[in-house]
């Protein structure tokens, strides 16, 4: 039987928000306990990053991809831009484990948490704000739904 570290490796998780244009990453701390924002890239330069906060600000244990679905359940227009980048990103770092997680409402609430934080509109307006919020919420929705993964438990 797999013992808690073979299962949910030690490091931190990575949050990512993929775009067409724009790609947000957030972290965890060391712990897993809070997301903070890493910064905005385009989807190319995302991967690079990636790979750079793998290998020299790791460790990192899981990337966590927000994964575009219809309130049906259904995959939607911006899935296939997420499944190219999942793809990409397994070509590029193979056995970093990939994980998706539904971000249904995920632009939505991460605008409306920026609303409520106090960040102003015209700061709310910068391109790229609205991307990386997306992505920290992603990653907290993934730590709250799988506490497993939480290092402090």
């Amino acid at each position: 039987m797999a013992n808690k570290e073979e299962l949910y490796p030690p490091g931190r998780l990575l949050g990512v928000d993929v775009g067409a244009v724009r790609t947000g990453l957030a972290r965890t701390d060391p712990f897993r306990l809070f997301p903070t924002p890493v910064g905005t890239f385009s989807p190319k330069q995302a991967l690079l990053e990636i790979e750079h906060q793998v290998k020299h600000e790791g460790p990192v244990a899981a990337v966590i991809v927000g994964y575009p679905l219809s309130l049906e359940g259904e995959k939607t227009h911006g899935t296939q831009h997420v499944e190219k980048f999942i793809r990409q990103l397994k070509k590029r770092l193979p056995g970093l484990p990939v994980l998706t997680m539904d971000e249904r409402f995920s632009t939505k609430i991460a605008r409306r948490l920026l609303v409520e934080s106090g960040v102003p509109k015209k700061k709310r307006a910068q391109k790229g704000r609205v991307d990386v919020a997306a992505a920290s919420w992603i990653l907290q929705e993934f730590l709250e739904a799988n506490p497993e993964w939480n290092t402090a438990v």
